[in-house]
């Protein structure tokens, strides 16, 4: 799919050609008008190559993005400049699946692309013009908004994380289940693919500051310092959220081998206890003399005993709480 966005004279966000997976571009001459927003979500390779045709774009710039396994990165090459960074998904069919999936940013002299391999809310905020301040000719201001916004949407999912680890450890303080100790484990990757998506973003960023990209408009060094301060923020958050499910892990797991020991301890017990009986019947039904075997009240004597040995043994075995 196709989408391309231009900011009117009246500084309002409006879209100039759609072309969905059906259609063929037949005329590349639309996407070379300047001051344009090109946004790609999972092209096909006609798109590509409409767009490559448009600009003289290398193809691989284009498809980088495409690789779920790309990882963030800056390179320019001539007049183009190209920043892959990780944008962080939440599924929405589990709730405690989070990942991760590049973003290319093309920055061309007049134009600048955006490719995705699916629909995400980072770009739809842009496309449904919810970003304030947001222009298409701010080529440099329109990165550093993207970044932002990306940055934040990373502080937002990681304080879900917070809170669904939250609700899982509740659960587990009441009975404690493999199902709540696999959605911690799933927390837990989800905190590894964005600890290491956010360094890699933060080198992306500490590039870029380097470079000295931002020079065009004197908002835009102060936009991107928040950028880095949000990026390391998130990236604490992230590692502090690991350690704690790591050892919430950890803990109950320890609990969990804990109580099935307890378990196997008592078992145990019980099973010296209800033993006794079992020896002393197997003692006195022997075809030998044995005490109280003319005895009437042999039987009773035999039985009490019983009851008084299991009795004992299991005081003793109380006492030094084997029950």
């Amino acid at each position: 799919m196709i989408q391309v966005f231009k900011t009117n004279p009246m500084d309002k966000l409006e879209s100039i050609y759609f072309k969905d997976d059906e259609e063929i571009v037949k005329d590349v001459s639309i996407f070379r008008e300047k001051n344009t927003w090109i946004n790609l979500t999972d092209p096909a390779d006609e798109d590509i190559a409409a767009i490559q045709q448009a600009f003289d774009i290398p193809v691989e710039h284009l498809k980088a993005a495409l690789d779920e396994e790309e990882k963030s990165r800056l390179e320019i090459d001539g007049d183009i400049l190209l920043i892959i960074i990780d944008v962080p998904i939440h599924s929405e069919k589990d709730k405690c699946s989070f990942t991760t999936i590049p973003l290319g940013i093309i920055v061309l002299k007049d134009n600048i692309i955006t490719v995705t391999t699916e629909k995400f809310p980072l770009i739809d905020e842009f496309v449904k013009g919810r970003i304030k301040g947001f222009f298409t000719y701010k080529k440099t201001r329109f990165i550093l908004q993207l970044l932002f916004r990306n940055t934040s949407y990373y502080l937002y999912y990681l304080r879900q994380i917070g809170r669904v680890s939250d609700v899982v450890e509740n659960r587990l303080k009441k009975y404690m289940e493999n199902e709540e100790l696999m959605l911690l484990l799933e927390l837990e990757k989800s905190l590894v693919y964005f600890t290491t998506s956010l360094k890699s973003n933060e080198a992306v960023l500490d590039k870029i500051m380097r470079m000295q990209l931002v020079k065009k408009y004197p908002d835009d060094l102060d936009l991107l310092d928040d950028v880095i301060i949000d990026t390391k923020q998130a990236i604490e958050m992230a590692s502090i959220y690991s350690s704690i499910l790591s050892g919430t892990r950890d803990a109950f797991s320890t609990v969990m081998s804990n109580n099935l020991n307890n378990v196997m301890k008592r078992l145990t017990s019980i099973t010296v206890v209800l033993a006794i009986p079992t020896i002393i019947s197997g003692i006195w039904g022997m075809n030998v003399a044995v005490p109280f075997a003319e005895n009437p009240f042999g039987f009773a004597a035999v039985i009490i005993i019983s009851i008084l040995l299991s009795i004992v043994i299991t005081y003793l075995l109380s006492k030094n709480k084997m029950l």
